[in-house]
């Protein structure tokens, strides 16, 4: 591939967003429901969990398929991927993107997923021990594999640029968004569809779940989760899917678009500690945080807000607050930091995804969502933005993801300057 390196076209904006999630089938009802402080954790309706620890979940309910894609390709699709097309089809439509011959080798796909095609790999299995392999779906080759949904997605919208699914547990989609950053910034991509998904609500990846110890084991939906609270027990599961559309902000300025917001920073580390427990000194998700705030040229004074990654698990909490706390020295009483799991629940690989789409609308609405139950913070001195949402300028703000395996990424968005998007849409309509 040609390798294209404008100096104008480096800068990285956010285009375009989807939302499937357990508050809200796309972006703006997430939006919306965060904002209310309105909780999507209830109790499991698609199969009975009596037997596990926990029956409750952030479960996406009432989502059909088939009124986002023909039912030939649902069938193909475990459902994390059915998630993934759905909002990439919204993140697309909001950026009014079509992809024709010339763009389409400049445009990639990065979609990944935590557990994966896991519904679709349990009944596989549980087929051929019924009935041997020709009870089995013919889909399951190519379904149920992780890069299912953003092969699916390519193939949809024809992106021939690269694509794949990159695997970095909770961290995923902050990582393919990340990754997203850095392909346009190199010049291998113009555009780029960016993301994660996950429907980790299913029997066996929830069981895998409980059987670590991670789940909370409360049986109050509306306080399950319950992040930087000192009563916190475990996570939530969740379930859902969060994409974007990125481009060069060249690309996107001679085209016209509405840009949403800049993705200037990003940083990716690993911890090499331990397969579940973070390090408890946080030293490489310090570093992450550190990296992204270089990676924008910006100092810790300079961030407005701090979308956590706040899972409600007492070990994560105590480590990002602690991490917050040395990253932002004498700042860090003064920046807010919420969790949008105290309402969604832990969507997995998904979950950076959707949380840089709140950050987002943090900087685009001057509102800032709040972290549900946090009655009895961890860290007194720190602000958790308990219980409601705040009015918030908002200007740079940063989006932590921490997952399984020590991997840390942080992304920071920053706002673009909405007069250069008027007078480019305003010298587009000169030119016709």
């Amino acid at each position: 591939m040609f390798r294209q390196t404008h100096q104008g076209d480096r800068r990285v904006v956010v285009t375009g967003t989807g939302v499937i999630s357990p508050v809200g089938h796309t972006a703006p009802e997430f939006w919306a429901a965060l904002t209310e402080g309105r909780s999507g954790i209830r109790r499991i309706s698609r199969y009975d969990a009596d037997a596990l620890p926990t029956p409750l979940a952030g479960e996406v309910v009432g989502f059909e398929p088939r009124a986002y894609m023909p039912n030939r390709t649902a069938r193909r699709l475990d459902r994390f991927a059915q998630f993934a097309l759905a909002a990439a089809l919204e993140a697309m439509d909001q950026a009014g993107l079509e992809i024709g011959e010339e763009l389409a080798p400049r445009t990639a796909v990065l979609v990944g997923s935590g557990y994966g095609p896991g519904q679709m790999t349990q009944t596989g299995v549980l087929d051929l021990d019924r009935g041997g392999r020709r009870a089995m779906t013919p889909y399951l080759a190519s379904g149920g594999s992780m890069d299912s949904a953003a092969a699916e997605i390519a193939g949809h919208f024809g992106a021939r640029g690269p694509s794949g699914a990159m695997v970095t547990a909770c961290a995923t989609g902050a990582t393919t968004i990340g990754d997203g950053l850095r392909l346009i910034r190199h010049g291998y991509a113009d555009v780029v569809i960016a993301g994660g998904s996950d429907d980790a609500v299913n029997p066996l990846d929830l069981a895998a779940a409980a059987n670590v110890g991670a789940l909370s084991r409360s049986t109050d939906p509306a306080r399950a989760s319950r992040p930087f609270d000192r009563a916190r027990d475990g996570f939530v599961m969740g379930a859902g899917a969060g994409v974007v559309v990125l481009e060069s902000a060249g690309h996107a300025e001679r085209r016209g678009a509405a840009i949403l917001a800049e993705l200037a920073g990003y940083g990716v580390t690993t911890d090499a500690y331990h397969s579940t427990h973070p390090h408890p000194e946080g030293i490489a998700a310090k570093r992450a945080m550190t990296d992204a705030l270089a990676d924008a040229g910006l100092r810790p004074e300079d961030i407005d807000y701090i979308c956590a990654h706040g899972t409600s698990t007492p070990l994560n909490d105590s480590i990002e607050s602690a991490a917050v706390r040395e990253v932002f020295g004498e700042h860090a009483p003064r920046v807010p930091v919420s969790s949008v799991k105290s309402m969604t629940g832990h969507m997995i690989g998904a979950a950076g995804a959707v949380e840089l789409i709140a950050t987002v609308q943090a900087i685009r609405t001057g509102l800032l969502p709040p972290t549900v139950n946090c009655d009895d913070p961890e860290d007194p001195g720190l602000d958790y933005v308990p219980h409601r949402a705040r009015p918030w300028r908002t200007r740079i703000a940063m989006s932590n993801s921490f997952g399984f395996g020590g991997h840390n990424a942080v992304l920071v968005a920053r706002e673009w300057p909405r007069a250069a998007t008027a007078q480019a849409a305003h010298d587009k309509e000169g030119e016709r």
